[in-house]
């Protein structure tokens, strides 16, 4: 017998090659089960080609339900400004309760690790998980698992597969990277019968994904609205920035991240970068000024006012580290170009948008693509027609014709007719 767990998202990650070599060294006798939340294409190409005479068994509650979701759970929206997300997720947990368990699905590692420096100033019991944190994560899952109440704030990575009892909401406060993520995640509350609830946070451009996942993923969203003027996170925020320089550099890392990882998000069609209100943004992460970034140059940064401040004085609280920047802060201000690791001086290079380089990635796959299918067919390419000794000689004459009349050394007549000559 076999059983592949999250079938999707094994073919997902790339692993289809050895789970062909999987299938091809066990015996054609057997009993295989793929097992997923979510069905796609790729888990049905592999029945086909791995599985002899497939069934498809789908567990509804009740016969014709038209929802991917439990009834038990009850999936909201808000509409929240950019600069205020973490304000009314603030609001939300106080006015829900901090007797609950919440767990906050945030889009990448850096915006996890900045959004717990800053929450942790309001709250207690908070918890943050991602990937890289290593062995540490599942000492965190552990605690997170065992208190009566708390939030825990992390990535993707608790989306699938992870069972922790007694979750009463499911908070997203970026939409997932793809539509099927999206029933992964609030699938962490709402387990085993019991009731549950998730929160999708939106922002005004992001309106349109209600509909979108409602017809992708058959996810009813129902609006609910948050009444709250609290404006304490960047307040916060920016103070500890230039408490210490770390802070300062995990919050421009983050915000970078974020711009980043919304560029390759799936549904790029309705989430665009272009659409992002990207000064309001910034605010909300509590920025004291906004990085150099392409994505910058002609955006709206209106609504964010950076602190006027020298942000070399802005040091680190570990005194090895800030003895190392302030030796390279010398070599900065003798040189105007900031020394790399290595000691070398690292110059400026022009950067390219996120759009471009993989518009040349794309364009560089298509174009193997199509010589790997003239190879299979036989085609062979048009080879360079090759140039002879004569024909290079005759080049060179030419130029040094050229050179000769540009330092008119010869007249324009003479040149004609040296050139109609060598042309006969």
């Amino acid at each position: 017998m076999l059983v592949l767990d999250e079938a999707d998202r094994l073919l997902d990650l790339g692993f289809q090659n050895s789970l062909d070599n999987i299938l091809k060294l066990l015996p054609r006798q057997r009993r295989t089960g793929l097992f997923s939340a979510t069905q796609t294409k790729e888990v049905e190409n592999l029945m086909r080609a791995g599985l002899r005479n497939p069934v498809i068994v789908s567990v509804r509650e009740k016969a014709g339900q038209s929802v991917s979701t439990p009834s038990s759970l009850t999936n909201f929206f808000v509409s929240c400004p950019a600069d205020s997300k973490l304000d009314f997720l603030l609001g939300f947990i106080h006015s829900e309760g901090i007797d609950k368990k919440y767990i906050v699905f945030i889009s990448n590692c850096a915006c996890v690790e900045w959004f717990y420096t800053i929450l942790n100033k309001f709250l207690t019991d908070i918890f943050c998980l991602y990937g890289k944190m290593g062995k540490k994560r599942h000492k965190v899952l552990e605690s997170f698992r065992s208190c009566e109440s708390g939030v825990l704030l992390c990535t993707d990575v608790m989306a699938r597969g992870i069972d922790i009892p007694e979750v009463d909401w499911v908070v997203q406060l970026d939409p997932p990277s793809n539509a099927s993520a999206f029933v992964h995640r609030v699938g962490r509350t709402a387990r085993c019968g019991k009731i549950g609830s998730s929160l999708l946070f939106l922002m005004p451009n992001e309106d349109t994904y209600v509909d979108f996942i409602k017809k992708n993923q058959k996810v009813d969203l129902v609006e609910r609205r948050l009444d709250w003027d609290g404006k304490e996170t960047l307040e916060v925020a920016r103070s500890l920035q230039i408490e210490d320089r770390a802070n300062f550099d995990i919050a421009i890392r983050a915000f970078v991240s974020y711009i980043k990882s919304y560029a390759k998000h799936e549904c790029s069609l309705i989430l665009r970068v272009k659409d992002l209100q990207l000064g309001l943004l910034a605010k909300g992460f509590g920025l004291l000024r906004l990085p150099k970034m392409p994505e910058l140059k002609h955006a709206d940064i209106s609504g964010f006012d950076p602190v006027k401040m020298d942000f070399n004085s802005i040091s680190y609280s570990n005194k090895d580290k800030e003895a190392a920047r302030q030796k390279k802060l010398e070599i900065y201000l003798e040189t105007n170009s900031w020394p790399s690791k290595k000691g070398a001086i690292k110059r400026k290079m022009p950067t390219t948008p996120w759009e471009i380089t993989k518009k040349r990635k794309l364009e560089k796959k298509e174009r193997r693509k199509t010589r790997k299918e003239k190879a299979e067919k036989g085609i062979k390419r048009k080879k360079k027609p090759k140039i002879n000794e004569e024909e290079v000689a005759a080049l060179a004459k030419d130029i040094a014709l050229i050179k000769k009349m540009k330092k008119k050394k010869i007249s324009n007549e003479e040149f004609d007719k040296e050139f109609a000559e060598m042309d006969v």
